[in-house]
């Protein structure tokens, strides 16, 4: 569907989600009207910096309509009863694409940047991601296994599939738990992981044992993943170091 673009207007673009946090940030900073409160959390943003100097708003509908937004950003989760609240109201609603590649995040990129009246910015970034992707100096396929907490490995057609193939890894999870047998098993030669919490965890001790000191590894900043984005390239970069 073809949207259209929005007639600019200071402060009336609202934010409900953190990937949508982090694409107006970058797109159309003269149009927050306010954010999502994840957007200042560093673990997960990759705007947190800007954001802590930006108004954030709480998903509540009365709260948002206070702001009288011409347009809410939202995502295909999280908040959807205060944004079916909003719709009811006669707000503008657009749910960002979860994009899973990059084909998919110039696609996005695009259309957003479109709606919110700024192309130009749209093709900067896009731009700056095909500048990081295409510097990355590839060499032997190592047998790459990508690791989220509690085990869960990403599987094909995941973000961190296409990250990992984009920096010249053999990807060989398939998605699933798995325990430290499952993890020798596959025989890899590169644990992508993310960078350790400052603080102690269950969901990531398994990674701290022993059995598993003997292979590789690369630590990713959470927030280049936590949502798709021009800013995914950057993982791939660190990957291909």
């Amino acid at each position: 569907m073809l949207l259209a673009p929005l007639a600019a207007r200071a402060g009336d673009v609202v934010s409900m989600n953190l990937c949508t946090d982090d694409y107006l940030v970058l797109l159309a900073p003269e149009r927050i009207a306010a954010l999502s409160p994840l957007a200042r959390d560093p673990s997960l943003s990759v705007v947190a910096a800007q954001a802590r100097h930006l108004p954030w708003v709480r998903a509540d509908g009365e709260a948002v309509m206070n702001l009288h937004p011409s347009l809410v950003l939202a995502a295909p989760y999280g908040a959807q009863t205060t944004v079916a609240v909003l719709e009811g109201l006669g707000v503008r609603i657009e749910r960002i694409a979860l994009a899973q590649d990059f084909a998919a995040i110039r696609k996005e990129t695009r259309r957003l940047a479109a709606l919110l009246g700024v192309p130009a910015r749209g093709e900067s970034l896009i731009a700056a991601m095909d500048q990081d992707l295409s510097g990355v100096r590839t060499g032997r396929k190592l047998r790459a296994l990508a690791l989220a907490p509690r085990g869960y490995a990403a599987g094909p057609g995941t973000l961190e599939d296409s990250v990992l193939r984009a920096a010249g890894l053999d990807d060989i999870g398939r998605g699933g738990r798995l325990g430290l047998e499952a993890i020798l098993a596959a025989r890899p030669q590169l644990l992508v992981v993310a960078d350790a919490p400052g603080f102690p965890s269950l969901a990531t001790d398994m990674l701290t044992h022993p059995i598993l000191a003997a292979i590789p590894r690369r630590a990713l900043p959470p927030a280049l993943l936590a949502c798709a984005g021009p800013w995914s390239a950057a993982a791939v970069a660190m990957l291909a170091r």
